[in-house]
């Protein structure tokens, strides 16, 4: 009798499964897909499995364990995968597969430098779990997020850009003008630069509950979670500027009604999204109001946000799902203590955008002064790649 498959609970419409399934694919592991769409019933043994949190992708393996929405390193290293850089030395390493690491690999592979992209997770970063990309120049019908940062990884490939996904940088140290990246499978690397492209995440509101609810309700990211709540009456997103707003017309194509929690009252969205949210006859803005608390239901999913209102009042406000929208927590705790940082985490750099550190430069939403717009940090991956190429030749050249 053969072993068991690993089996994949998942949804067509969620980004996360795609990449899942793609990695195992790209791997040649033999797994089960249980799409939850077209068997609903299944979806009780993905709350089963995530003790009531409808949590995908929920991947379960042979040996009975299994992993809820794992990273591809947290899966790579659950199948014992080798993930290891073919050379030893290389003359930039890009930490970081979003849209600038991308970019800069491009360029710096175009100049003739051997460049090593090492990401931890999937390629695209933000970008590629955006359910579409209406303002990026070039594709006047937009774009998925997805399909767009597959482009990038294709033609990074082209120029034979060797990417590493599955794989933390775990350390970073400078010698001689030289950079040495110590990896999360224990590998060494050198090279004559290194680009920070780590990107930045969703923060969280931190109000009490909201760590208990974390995919039984609370959510942060309306692409991947927003269909399980098609028909529901009530979802909140909190955050009025532009991914709040983005994402709560999103969600209007499942909830009933939509709330958006306005904390400052002065929303930094532009005035076309605040007139199509003013305009929507299913959303409602409160401004000036505040998270104090999240409340659970006995089944253990959110049940009502405890919300202060402009004159002090607290009230409970029930909902099905909240998601949330408040700004972005830069990926800055590796180099944290080695270069500069500003008050809010992000990664200082001069106009060269180089970092503190010589031969170490930053680029993207890591950056502190950076727009966080994909076009934006596509453009700083090729402004960084030039400044990479005069600092090795400065230098004395390739690594």
């Amino acid at each position: 009798m053969s072993e068991p498959e690993i089996t994949l609970y998942g949804a067509a419409w969620c980004p996360d499964c795609r990449r899942s399934k793609a990695f195992l694919a790209d791997q040649r592991v033999a797994y089960t897909y249980v799409d939850l769409e077209a068997s609903p019933d299944e979806l009780q043994e993905v709350l089963r499995l995530n003790e009531g949190r409808q949590v995908i992708p929920t991947i379960v393996f042979p040996d009975g364990s299994h992993l809820a929405e794992p990273s591809d390193e947290e899966l790579a290293e659950k199948l014992g995968l080798a993930r290891a850089a073919v050379q030893s030395t290389y003359d930039v390493v890009i930490i970081g597969g979003g849209p600038a690491g991308l970019t800069a690999a491009i360029y710096t592979a175009r100049e003739d430098l051997r460049t090593l992209i090492v990401e931890r997770s999937a390629l695209g970063g933000q970008a590629g779990v955006t359910e579409r990309l209406d303002n990026y120049p070039g594709f006047p019908d937009g774009i998925s997020g997805a399909d767009l940062a597959d482009r990038f990884a294709q033609q990074a490939r082209r120029y034979s850009v060797e990417l590493l996904t599955a794989v933390s940088v775990v350390g970073l140290t400078t010698e001689g003008g030289a950079s040495v990246v110590t990896l999360s499978t224990g590998q060494v690397v050198h090279c004559g630069a290194v680009i920070l492209a780590m990107g930045s995440t969703y923060r969280r509101t931190e109000a009490p509950g909201e760590a208990d609810l974390i995919g039984a309700g609370v959510h942060f990211c309306a692409t991947c979670d927003g269909p399980f709540y098609r028909g529901a009456g009530e979802v909140v997103v909190l955050g009025a500027g532009n991914s709040g707003l983005e994402e709560g017309l999103f969600l209007t194509k499942f909830a009933n009604h939509v709330t958006i929690i306005d904390r400052s009252g002065a929303t930094r969205a532009s005035r076309i999204l605040q007139a199509k949210v003013a305009d929507h006859p299913r959303m409602t803005v409160l401004a000036h109001t505040d998270v104090v608390s999240f409340s659970s239901l006995p089944s253990g999913k959110l049940a009502a946000l405890q919300l202060r209102g402009p004159d002090g009042t607290e009230t409970f406000h029930a909902a099905d799902a909240a998601f949330v929208f408040i700004g972005m927590q830069p990926n800055s705790e590796m180099v944290a203590g080695m270069v500069d940082l500003d008050e809010r985490g992000f990664v200082v750099t001069d106009r060269t955008m180089a970092t503190s550190v010589p031969g170490v430069f930053a680029a993207g939403d890591l950056r502190a002064g950076s727009t966080k717009q994909l076009a934006a940090s596509v453009g700083e991956g090729a402004a960084v790649a030039l400044q990479v190429r005069y600092h090795l030749s400065e230098v004395g050249g390739h690594a």
